[in-house]
Order: C-alpha cells, then structure tokens, then sequence
C-alpha cells in the first residue's frame, strides 16, 4: 500500500533543475505542496509558476556549504509549510575530474563533503523532531551508483558517506512512522551527469517517488529510479 501524498508538504533541495526539478514536478502532480530549495529563490522562480497550479509552493534560497544557511534553510522551511512531512536531499556538487587521480585535491573533499554529507545530514536532524512528532515523515537522501572513477573520488566518497550515515541511522527509526531510504537517480543528462550520460532526466520519474511512498517498515533501501524508467 502506497502512502498518499496529497495534502502533505515536501521540501526538495536542488529544485531549480535537473533530477530535483523532475522530483518536484512529480510530487506535485501527488498533490503535494511544495518548498523548493536553490542557491537563491529567483532560480526556482519559473518552476513555482509552473506548479502553484496544481500545489501549494514556497522557495527557500541557502547555499549549503555555509552552515548558518543551512541552518535558516530548515527554519524558513518548517516556517513556510505546516511542516515537512518529505525530505529530498537531492542537491550536490561534483568537484572537477582529475586526469592523474592522485592528484584529487584535500579542497575537492572537503568542498564535497560539505555539501553532499554534512548538509544532508544537519537538513536531517533539522526536520526529524517535527516528523518523529507527527509519526509520519519520508526521508530521501539522493545517493549515486558511481563506481571505478578514482578520478571523481571525492564525489564518490561522499556518496559512500551519506549511504553509512542512512544504515546507521535508520535502525533508531524503526517503528517511528518515519522512513529514510537512498535514491539512486542513475546517470542522467544533467550539468553534473553531463551530456554523454545515457539517460534522459525524465526518465528519473516515476521510480524518484517510490522512496517517498513506501510503507513504514521499509527503512534503509536503495532505490534506483531507472528500474522503474518507462513505466
């Protein structure tokens, strides 16, 4: 049974275009409102014309390699809604590809860690009393299936963080009505996919909403969204 998603509120960060933008589209069309997240609200600007026909929609602007707006982010996201009641950490940066893979730079971790670990994380902690309150709360951290790429090595092992921090954490979950599962969007023709990836970003949908929709037992799963492709 499927979890009804009409009604409720979801905060997607990285909203503006790509694999979050695609998310967005999705839960809207649930009937779930929305607050969408970009480095500054203008960049979801277009997006919010698009869905405030069918949703309720609130933008929030934070740059999330600076906690304090990290921090105000999950305020101003809790303040905007009714509460969130479905978190997508969807948005990440990938550090250059360096030819000579030992040459990844401590600045290349550092920069990637920042946004793809400890954002996610702080977002997390940021929206989880709420959620633990309610009984209710779908939580998707938004992972990569990236393998044998020492060159993207800082991407890669940040991915392979933010996996370890859902199976950790997932088992003081158990039983809260709140989820928290891993989506694997695959590799999609994105500005961070690049245009040689085989697939196209819609094809994310509509297996980028199954982790938001499972039951309360399903905890600490890995979704891919091309399993579902074309369905």
């Amino acid at each position: 049974m499927s979890v009804e998603l009409r009604g409720k509120w979801a905060l997607v960060t990285g909203a503006s275009r790509g694999i979050g933008r695609e998310i967005a589209r999705g839960l809207a069309a649930k009937g779930c409102n929305l607050v969408l997240h970009s480095r500054a609200r203008k960049h979801c600007a277009a997006l919010e014309r698009e869905l405030c026909k069918q949703v309720k929609v609130a933008l929030v602007g934070a740059e999330l390699s600076i906690e304090g707006e990290v921090d105000r982010l999950v305020a101003e996201a809790l303040a905007k809604s009714r509460g969130i009641d479905v978190l997508y950490n969807n948005a990440a940066i990938m550090t250059t590809y360096r030819q000579n893979y030992a040459k990844v730079t401590a600045d290349d971790y550092r920069q990637s860690f920042e946004v793809n670990v400890i954002a996610p994380i702080r977002i997390t902690h940021g929206l989880l009393p709420s959620m633990l309150a309610k009984k209710f709360g779908r939580i998707v951290q938004v992972t990569s299936g990236i393998r044998d790429e020492p060159e993207l090595m800082a991407y890669a092992a940040s991915k392979a963080a933010l996996d370890k921090f859902v199976r950790d954490t997932v088992v003081k979950l158990a039983g809260t009505g709140v989820t928290m599962n891993l989506l694997d969007p695959g590799w999609v023709r994105t500005d961070l996919g690049g245009p040689k990836a085989p697939n196209p970003v819609e094809s994310v949908l509509p297996g980028a909403l199954v982790p938001a929709l499972v039951d309360d037992d399903v905890q600490g799963q890995w979704f891919s969204a091309q399993d579902h492709a074309g369905k």
